[in-house]
């Protein structure tokens, strides 16, 4: 398979589209999915239930995947998880009541942990042994992007039509994802029946996690906590201090400059060591979160959120692509399962600690608390003697 300047094949690309559509519509569910859980008569509290139960779900259901990953066929498993997320998300379109929204909300979760854990998988088998730094970084880019991309897209439908084209446009994305997926001409085969490693490799042990991951799955859970608390609450944190912002352009802005950023580190994710993109990352994650604290026009927000692309969205490509050199190719599949298993703690922690701040500490100090989450990730560092190797 040829592969162009960047060192990517045209395989590798088609899997960056997937990527961004089955990711895209997995985050423009999400700020939007509660509210209308709200509009066919769900409480507050089962509102909040129905917006983390995908994380649980998906949580739960990643170490299968990531076992599955390692042995079967990637492009089986994408297209099932695919065909799975668009058939959940398009069926919140017609959903009449709560609970029914509920059950689809756990049967995306599992579509969404089988397609994030095998297409990562997938993509890295795709990869020159020199450029796993910079083509994991790419992918841990698309994903950044597609959770920045689609609550944007999200609220720009359901402001202009609704609730329910907005969650139909999310099943079309997914369902582009299964698309996408049939073009690659490499189907994923398990490394245990490719002719380098043949059918005598040692036979595959289950596992939960892969404990040499846990540190940077731990830390990038920890960047996450401030962005999802963010994404939940920027809007009303606005509102609530009378601002007079465009609350509306923070992740558009934040998607093009993490674009910039990725494009122009493109060399280093080879090179450069974890610990540099850590220390720079969480300068920039710092000055994120004063920011916001600080802002009283649109151009402090913009700033802020250019340094949130520099923290966060940064990290997201770091830690994925430190998780699979990590391990190696051959066990990829549980290596990108631990990474995403932090990424969902991420997600579900970050809107609930951000509920909790909101309601009981002074605005003022909203976001330095979130910023506790930068040297927690730090102490990880320092504890993890293979991070500081890498």
């Amino acid at each position: 398979m040829s592969t162009s300047g960047s060192g990517l094949s045209r395989d590798a690309y088609i899997m960056l589209a997937a990527s961004f559509f089955y990711l895209g519509s997995t985050m423009l569910v999400t700020p939007v999915i509660s509210g209308f859980a709200g509009s066919l008569g769900a409480t507050a509290a089962f509102m909040g239930v129905i917006g983390g139960l995908m994380n649980v779900c998906s949580l739960v259901v990643r170490p299968i995947a990531g076992n599955l990953s390692d042995i079967m066929h990637k492009r089986r498993i994408a297209t099932i998880g695919s065909i799975v997320l668009a058939v959940s998300t398009s069926l919140y379109a017609v959903a009449t009541d709560p609970v029914q929204i509920a059950v689809l909300r756990l049967v995306s979760g599992a579509g969404y942990a089988f397609c994030s854990v095998c297409m990562s998988t997938w993509f890295a088998s795709l990869l020159p042994p020199e450029h796993v730094g910079s083509g994991m970084g790419m992918f841990g880019m698309m994903n950044a992007l597609g959770m920045a991309v689609g609550p944007a897209i999200a609220l720009a439908i359901t402001d202009a039509f609704g609730y329910r084209p907005a969650l139909l446009f999310g099943g079309v994305m997914a369902a582009m994802t299964m698309v996408l997926v049939q073009f690659v001409s490499n189907p994923g085969e398990p490394p245990a029946r490719t002719a380098e490693r043949p059918s005598v490799h040692p036979a595959h042990k289950l596992a939960i996690l892969d404990t040499r991951v846990v540190p940077a799955a731990a830390i990038i859970a920890l960047f996450t906590i401030p962005y999802m608390a963010t994404q939940s609450f920027l809007v009303t944190f606005v509102a609530q201090r009378g601002l007079d912002l465009s609350v509306s352009l923070f992740f558009p802005v934040y998607a093009i400059v993490l674009l910039v950023l990725r494009f122009a580190l493109k060399r280093q994710f080879d090179s450069v060591k974890f610990g540099s993109f850590l220390f720079a990352a969480s300068a920039s994650a710092v000055a994120s979160l004063a920011l916001l604290t600080l802002m009283r026009g649109n151009l402090a927000m913009f700033a802020a959120a250019a340094c949130m692309a520099g923290g966060y969205g940064i990290m997201c490509s770091v830690c994925q692509s430190t998780a699979v050199r990590l391990v190696g190719s051959e066990h990829a599949g549980m290596a990108n399962s631990t990474y995403y298993m932090g990424l969902d703690i991420g997600m579900s922690a970050g809107p609930v600690i951000g509920g909790m701040l909101f309601g009981s500490v002074d605005l003022n100090l909203f976001y330095p608390i979130l910023a506790v989450t930068v040297p927690a990730a730090l102490a990880v560092y320092a504890c993890s003697k293979r991070l500081r190797t890498m």
